[in-house]
């Protein structure tokens, strides 16, 4: 059956002062699912196991974030988390000092299932 789309989110989450790329993500990920509370697959007759996540991360340095670690946001479907370049690193005044920038990670989450479209 083919893949359809159903609902895209997005999000942002931060990690102030620790430069912990794998914080802001999680972060972001909470930020895009916790601004909605659609039941999706009830709306299409699906079990909640059906949904297809797709999920994007940016951040300014992606090989720092553990991807594996983050499935553990979803209570439930099939997972799937790709990371990218993007964000920002914002210096902070103590930069200088060898203060850490503000990490700032941007994601979407796509939630897709198989089924067949209907016409009607």
């Amino acid at each position: 059956m083919p893949k359809h789309r159903v609902l895209t989110e997005f999000g942002m989450g931060t990690s102030l002062r620790r430069q912990d790329y794998t914080q802001a993500a999680r972060r972001a990920l909470q930020d895009a699912l916790w601004h909605n509370s659609i039941n999706m697959a009830e709306l299409f007759g699906q079990p909640k196991e059906a949904m297809l996540i797709d999920v994007e991360i940016a951040v300014q340095h992606p090989e720092r974030v553990d991807v594996d670690s983050l499935t553990d946001v979803f209570p439930y479907g099939q997972v799937s988390i790709a990371c990218g370049h993007g964000g920002l690193d914002i210096q902070r005044p103590d930069y200088e000092q060898g203060g850490n920038p503000t990490v700032i990670a941007n994601a979407a989450i796509s939630v897709s299932f198989d089924m067949e479209h209907s016409n009607d």
